[in-house]
């Protein structure tokens, strides 16, 4: 049994959890400023959004084996110094493009944060209920950090400039390099195997292209490339596969994924993760361009469903002990179905209460999912074999982060763009800005006559809150399939069988 020393090693751990998952979202509130600022198309913005989660997601399995081998301490140690250079970096970054690459040097870095945080909490809640709890503080603290991204840069960017959002991972992170070594223990693989660098460079190369081909498919990019994309990451993928099932001790065992349950679970986070990050992605800019909040004022609205996450997150964890998962699964992605609904219903971008309604609705949903899917993924391997595990845990993560904003804010703006009329006495460069973003119409609209300006507002809100009907119902569709998939994949599962 656990005693105090360890829960007070989960808070610790709960520290780079909160800061890896808050930088998935908190640029969302930081966007129009960033926008204005470098005069950025709408394509280099969703890439300095998914910069960071594609670099991220590429990496994870590759680190959660090193750390495995290494030592998941020691990973975390080193993930965390490297996060907080790069944070600096991206805070005063002087163009989009230095932007871009410092979020992916984040992403490089948070790799080696997540997937020692969940295998840490594996191997140091060896009870099977204590281990469940701290499982649903981690999903918790995971979606809270996703939800509260919004707030914090709304609170930042209330007083500061936008490159502050960055800096607020460096005193979290010092406090983090402080308490680390006394309070967790090191853990790391009994029996590693060699370092199987051939096996590291497949999994980049299968997450990479693959996850790159949809993000350019999403936003309308040449089909050719696309398809070579998919080519490579499918091959890759390919190789990966049948190297790990002809070594003895390979890098992740994907017989795992002959376990239906370990399989569907993993697809849960996906989609739970797709669904929140696609959801923030309009809704912040709903919140501040059309409806004229400030980013505080903003941020506050998505408070109720910030802690509505947490909360869903840890009273499920009762009824997953007495319940079947694939009931209780099923159940959490039709509530994020219902908020999409609600909003496709609407027909408009919603009123800052309807929209706060939605969201406490969508919290409910990932809070609940996100931890019963969690707790089935670490109990289906042994605990040496934890880091691979959360690895994949973490990959969907991000894969659904990628695809959230990649998928639901390309096909956003691919509908802004189509329905969005542009009154006359424009010049080319004015019209080229409005096309681009939300946030460029606004601002341009700053710099016409009143006439002009109100015309191009009201054409730019309506073409955006068209995008938003159409999005939403996009997504609800897709989360009902899959609640439809949890229903199926995780049927006849407890907890309890698939723990080794």
């Amino acid at each position: 049994m656990a005693g105090r020393r360890e829960w007070f090693a989960l808070a610790v751990l709960m520290l780079p959890v909160l800061l890896v998952s808050v930088d998935n979202t908190v640029l969302s509130f930081a966007l129009p400023e960033i926008s204005r600022h470098f005069a950025t198309s709408g394509t280099t913005l969703l890439w300095i959004v998914d910069s960071y989660p594609l670099v991220l997601a590429g990496l994870l399995v590759a680190m959660g084996s090193f750390g495995d081998r290494f030592g998941r301490r020691r990973l975390l140690i080193i993930g965390a110094v490297g996060f907080a250079v790069f944070s600096v970096v991206a805070a005063f970054a002087p163009t989009a493009a230095f932007l871009v690459a410092a979020r992916v040097g984040l992403g490089v870095f948070g790799a080696m944060l997540m997937p020692s945080t969940l295998s840490l909490i594996r191997n140091i809640f060896l009870d099977r209920n204590q281990r469940r709890i701290a499982i649903a503080v981690w999903a918790a603290g995971f979606s809270a950090g996703a939800a509260l991204g919004p707030l914090l840069g709304g609170a930042l960017l209330e007083h500061f400039w936008w490159g502050s959002v960055f800096l607020l991972a460096v005193p979290v992170l010092v406090l983090m390099l402080a308490l680390t070594p006394v309070l967790v223990p090191e853990s790391k693989d009994s029996h590693p195997g060699l370092v199987d660098y051939a096996s590291i460079v497949l999994s980049i190369g299968t997450m990479l292209p693959v996850v790159y081909a949809i993000k350019n498919l999403a936003k309308g990019g040449p089909l050719l490339i696309s398809v070579t994309a998919a080519f490579i990451g499918i091959a890759a993928g390919t190789v990966f596969v049948a190297r790990q099932l002809q070594r003895r001790n390979p890098m992740l065992d994907v017989r795992l994924f002959t376990v239906r349950a370990f399989s569907g679970a993993v697809l849960v986070n996906l989609f739970a993760i797709f669904s929140l990050v696609g959801f923030l992605f309009f809704v912040s800019q709903h919140l501040q361009l059309v409806l004229g909040l400030s980013p505080l004022d903003a941020g506050l609205v998505l408070l109720p469903g910030l802690l509505v996450t947490i909360i869903a997150g840890l009273a499920v964890v009762p009824l997953a002990r007495r319940g079947r998962p694939h009931l209780v699964v099923s159940v959490a992605l039709m509530f994020s179905a219902v908020a999409y609904a609600m909003i496709a219903l609407l027909g408009e971008g919603g009123s800052a209460g309807f929209l706060m309604a939605a969201f406490v609705i969508l919290g409910i949903g990932v809070g609940a999912s996100e931890t019963v899917s969690n707790d089935l993924i670490l109990s289906s391997v042994p605990a040496a074999k934890a880091g691979a595990a959360s690895a994949v845990s973490e990959t969907a993560y991000e894969v659904g982060s990628v695809l959230g904003t990649a998928v639901l804010g390309s096909i956003l703006l691919a509908s802004y763009q189509r329905n969005l009329l542009l009154p006359t006495g424009l010049s080319s460069g004015q019209a080229g800005t409005s096309t681009e973003t939300l946030g460029g119409a606004v601002e341009v609209a700053t710099q016409l006559g009143p006439t002009s300006a109100a015309l191009l507002r009201d054409s730019a809100f309506h073409a955006f809150d068209s995008g938003v009907t159409l999005t939403s119902g996009i997504a609800a569709l897709l989360m009902v399939g899959a609640s439809v998939l949890a229903a199926w994949s995780l049927r006849n599962t407890t907890a309890e069988r698939v723990d080794h």
